[in-house]
C-alpha cells in the first residue's frame, strides 16, 4: 500500500489502489503458505491451495481494474474515489489520500486475510469443508469474471443500439455480480483456511469475510457506486425490479 501510495502521488490518481488491492492479498497468501511449509503443526497442502485461490481471484482483478483503468476510465480518475475524495490527491492533500485509502485500505486488508493467515500455522482438522469453500469460492469467481466480462461485452456495443442500462446475463438478477462474487470468494476461503481449521479458527476468524461483505456493500463498493448510477437514464427503474447484490429473480413492475 505503501509503494501504491507512491505511484498514485507520480499519476494524481488515487484508483492506484484497487490494483494493489488484489495484488496485495496474493503476496499474503504466498507469504503464508511458505510460513506454513516451515511449521510444524501446519496444514503445507491447504495452504498452497489457498494461495493457488487467492492468486487466481486476485491476480485477475488486479488485471482486470488495470485494464479498465486505462481502457474504460481512459487514465482518468475512477468516479468512486472522486466522489469520496472531492478532487485528485494534488488538490486533497496526500496525506488525506493516505488516510482515508491507502491506510484504511491496508488494514482492511490485513485484517480480511486472517483466516488465510491464521489457516498457514494450523492443521485442517475440520478438512471436509475444504472442498465446500473451494465450491463457494468457485461460485465467487464465476460471478465477478463473467460479470466483468458481460459488462465489458456491453460497453463495447454502440451506445445507439444498445439498451440504456445493462439488464442481461448475471446482471438481469443481480446489480453487482462482481461484488457478490468478491463475497462469495472470501467466505469460501474462511471456510478453507478458516473454518477448516476447526471451531475455535472458524469463531475467531468469521469477521474477516463479514468485513469483507460489509465493505463492498456499505463502503467502497455497492452504496457509492449507486449513488452515481441512479443519475442516469433507466437506472432507477432497473433498480427497482433487481435485487442490489444477492442474486435473485427480477421483481414486476
Amino acid at each position: 500500500m505503501t509503494a501504491a501510495a507512491v505511484r498514485a502521488q507520480q499519476l494524481d490518481k488515487v484508483a492506484v489502489v484497487d490494483i494493489a488491492w488484489g495484488a496485495g492479498f496474493v503476496l499474503i497468501a504466498l507469504a503464508s503458505a511458505v510460513v506454513a511449509s516451515l511449521v510444524d503443526d501446519g496444514s503445507p497442502w491447504r495452504a498452497w491451495l489457498v494461495f493457488v485461490l487467492v492468486a487466481l481471484w486476485g491476480g485477475r482483478l488486479a488485471w482486470h481494474v488495470r485494464r479498465r483503468a486505462v481502457g474504460e476510465h481512459g487514465g482518468k480518475e475512477d468516479p468512486r474515489y472522486a466522489e469520496m475524495l472531492g478532487g485528485p490527491p494534488s488538490e486533497v492533500g496526500m496525506g488525506i489520500v493516505v488516510r482515508r485509502v491507502f491506510l484504511t485500505q491496508g488494514v482492511v486488508q490485513w485484517f480480511v486475510a486472517g483466516p488465510v493467515m491464521v489457516g498457514a500455522a494450523l492443521q485442517a482438522d475440520w478438512w471436509p469443508l475444504v472442498p465446500v469453500g473451494v465450491v463457494v469460492w468457485a461460485v465467487g469467481l464465476f460471478f465477478e469474471a463473467v460479470g466483468d466480462r458481460q459488462l465489458a461485452a456491453y460497453k463495447a456495443e454502440p451506445k445507439e443500439s444498445r439498451p440504456q442500462v445493462m439488464d442481461r446475463g448475471l446482471w438481469r438478477y443481480t446489480r453487482h455480480p462482481n461484488y457478490f462474487g468478491d463475497a462469495c470468494v472470501w467466505w469460501g476461503l474462511w471456510l478453507v483456511a478458516g473454518l477448516g481449521s476447526g471451531w475455535v479458527a472458524g469463531l475467531v476468524t468469521v469477521l474477516c469475510p463479514a468485513a469483507m461483505t460489509f465493505f463492498i456493500y456499505q463502503v467502497t463498493g455497492v452504496k457509492l457506486l449507486e449513488k452515481t448510477m441512479m443519475q442516469r437514464p433507466g437506472y432507477p427503474a432497473y433498480a427497482a425490479r433487481t435485487s442490489a447484490f444477492v442474486p435473485l429473480p427480477p421483481r414486476r413492475a
